[in-house]
């Protein structure tokens, strides 16, 4: 899995970093349950990968492109969507929930 760099420029959008693959790696070693959430690239953010455990904890990194997601999701055995298509899982909701003060 490869990301590219891109020059930080006033107004572009950052790319993934290679650090961001090796934190969802991690994440994922060490969590249960999980599911992933690809989400579209927009004007203001570049493609993300929502990682949610079974208890709703739930991290977001941006990643090269919607294909290196589903691609890095299926490498680890883990289940990936298009959160575009089929939304957030309540759980994750849930959690946020408990984690108010």
């Amino acid at each position: 899995m490869r990301f590219l760099r891109r020059r930080s420029r006033p107004g572009t959008l950052r790319a993934a970093e290679s650090g961001d693959a090796q934190y969802l790696k991690e994440w994922v070693k060490t969590r249960s349950g999980i599911e992933g959430f690809v989400e579209p690239r927009t004007a203001v953010t570049d493609t993300t990968m929502l990682l949610v455990a079974k208890d709703g904890e739930w991290t977001r990194r941006r990643v090269p492109s919607v294909e290196w997601a589903h691609r890095f999701a299926n490498e680890l055995g883990i289940p990936s969507y298009d959160a575009a298509v089929v939304g957030y899982p309540d759980r994750m909701r849930a959690w946020n929930r408990r984690q108010k003060p």
